[in-house]
């Protein structure tokens, strides 16, 4: 089945078909480059990891470029405030973004330009954009001619007579209209410089991305990514400025992804909810992130609570306790043992694939996809629950094989990483270390109970064993004495 992508400039799905057959060029604009990351950085980061991977998956070769902004007036302000270089203070962040990264653990893109490495690009399509009549300096500052452009808003699906209605320009703007906006700003005292034909400057945000992208991904290219945020004015006047020098379509692609609130309210620093991406690593495992984030379709809203964290950490548990107890079985099944797997379960673990497939073209529905493999899990799950000492050789081969489809599939979305015993084992250490409780007082508890049933206090066993319950400790007891473990 083809893959189909929901383009934001046809505002439908379509067919989607590389420029170069088997070949995937990608873009995704990046971080400016002055803090660090948040969820909602989280959430774009993710989203493109899953969908190159997918896209590989599909036998695709994928060129993912992702760019660091590093000059800036945010940039700028900061390192201002904190008396250091923007150099230092940017590459101070994109340490951080890749530390982040890598706990996520999101697959490097094919390369990172940073705009201060492409200074010389951005000035070249400046200079062309002047030449062709789309742009005009004005005592150092560069400015695109919006007014040019004839089809300015075609991917927000904004009307430029009405946005020039409705801006302001300030008595000494020096812009020709008040929409145009800045290719090259010419630099203040005690600014970052760099020069140009203009004199000394630095690039406008926009010009940035249409420079790297036609470096490394020509003149068009398949797919562009990012936020709804980034729709305007950003993709637009990517588009603008692109379109203009080259003469040839931008892109045939747009993918963007939807907001991040915190309980349905934007994320903000001033109203207290701005979390980084290392304060929810810090109590989440980050599979239990990204099960969070893909149980959303890319496109729609996602709503960060503690309540949708520990739901997906939760739905990480069943996964791995499913696979744990799968690896645990016998090696080897009797070949003379009645089969216990019905026809339904059989149909749903062995179509789960096609099923996954599925969802994942039809627009990267990766909530669906997981829908599937937990339809997966319960069919394992039952036909467990029934097995005997020794099961039928065909019922493990059937439990195997499906444990090993969904390693592969949620491996697609990054899941499922860890083996599911080890996962098991520090999800277990996690939860002691939460409970402020060690191995050694368990087991004094449990010497209790011993103690307690040997004189035939069953009340006092009782209650030890659901102290114990209360703890999140599961005993059981047997011919060699009692064991324990902690519940996930």
């Amino acid at each position: 089945m083809t893959v189909a992508i929901y383009n934001t400039q046809n505002g439908k799905k379509e067919p989607f078909s590389p420029l170069e057959k088997g070949h995937i060029k990608l873009y995704v604009c990046g971080i400016t480059a002055y803090d660090f990351c948040h969820i909602g950085h989280a959430r774009s980061t993710l989203v493109f990891d899953m969908i190159v991977r997918y896209l590989r998956h599909k036998g695709f070769k994928v060129t993912y470029i992702r760019n660091f902004t590093d000059i800036d007036d945010k940039i700028i302000k900061r390192a201002q405030e904190q008396h250091t270089t923007t150099e230092k203070l940017a590459n101070r962040f994109i340490d951080a973004f890749h530390e982040d990264m890598e706990s996520l653990g999101n697959l490097p893109p094919t390369l990172e330009p940073k705009a201060t490495d492409n200074i010389p690009e951005i000035i070249s399509m400046i200079e062309v954009l002047i030449t062709k009549g789309f742009a005009y300096e004005v005592d150092g500052d560069v400015y695109y001619k919006v007014s040019r452009f004839d089809q300015y808003g075609k991917l927000s699906g904004r009307n430029l007579e009405d946005m020039m209605a409705g801006a302001r320009i300030s008595i000494n703007e020096q812009k020709e209209n008040p929409m145009d906006f800045a290719l090259w700003k010419s630099s203040k005292p005690g600014e970052p410089v760099w020069d140009s034909p203009w004199g000394g400057g630095r690039p406008g945000w926009h010009i940035e991305c249409s420079a790297m992208s036609r470096k490394f991904l020509g003149d068009t290219f398949d797919i562009h990514g990012g936020g709804k945020d980034l729709i305007f004015p950003h993709h637009e006047n990517e588009i603008a400025q692109s379109e203009a020098a080259t003469s040839k379509p931008f892109v045939t692609t747009w993918i963007h992804h939807g907001f991040v609130t915190i309980k349905d309210e934007k994320m903000s620093k001033s109203l207290g909810n701005f979390l980084t991406i290392r304060e929810i690593l810090e109590k989440y495992p980050a599979e239990a992130l990204r099960f969070f984030v893909f149980s959303t379709h890319y496109r729609t809203p996602l709503d960060f609570s503690e309540t949708a964290m520990k739901d997906a950490e939760a739905g990480l548990d069943r996964l791995n306790t499913c696979l744990a107890e799968i690896a645990g079985l016998p090696a080897q099944g009797d070949p003379a043992q009645k089969a216990v797997a019905g026809k339904k379960n059989i149909g749903k673990i062995q179509s789960l694939a096609e099923r996954f497939t599925k969802a994942m073209d039809n627009d990267f529905n990766s909530a669906q996809a997981l829908g599937h493999i937990f339809d997966a899990v319960k069919s394992l799950n039952s036909i467990k629950q029934v097995l005997t000492v020794v099961p039928a050789e065909s019922d493990l081969e059937l439990l195997r094989s499906g444990a090993n489809t969904i390693r592969q599939l949620a491996g697609v979305m990054g899941l499922l990483q860890q083996e599911p015993a080890e996962y098991i084992k520090n999800k277990q250490q996690r939860i002691l270390k939460e409970l402020d409780i060690v191995p050694d007082a368990i087991e004094d508890l449990i010497l209790q109970r011993k103690l307690a049933r040997e004189e035939k206090n069953w009340s006092r066993a009782d209650e030890i064993r659901d102290k114990l319950l209360s703890l999140r400790i599961e005993i059981k007891d047997g011919p060699e004495g009692t064991s324990w473990q902690v519940k996930i």
